[in-house]
């Protein structure tokens, strides 16, 4: 039996500029998600758990900062020179 690709739907969506917005405004919500586990697990006195949240929330911080590397190569590619 084959296996589907489930993310062939968004694969014109990857490169695009909304892409990258959408994939950027996911990984900011997945950030604010892990700041509050992180403030949860602080407020508790939990260092384990504090470290595990913040471990978490460190692949979701590259991840945006990639995106938005992407975004700006993007405008600086569509933007005319001006000398």
């Amino acid at each position: 039996m084959a296996k589907k690709n489930r993310s062939a739907p968004a694969k014109g969506l990857r490169g695009s500029k909304a892409g990258l917005a959408l994939s950027l405004g996911s990984s900011a919500l997945a950030v604010i998600r892990a700041s509050k586990q992180v403030r949860r697990a602080r407020s508790r006195h939990d260092k384990l758990s504090t470290a595990d949240a913040v471990a978490g929330m460190l692949p979701l911080i590259t991840s945006a900062a990639l995106i938005l590397r992407q975004l700006r190569g993007r405008n600086r590619e569509n933007t005319p020179e001006t000398a």
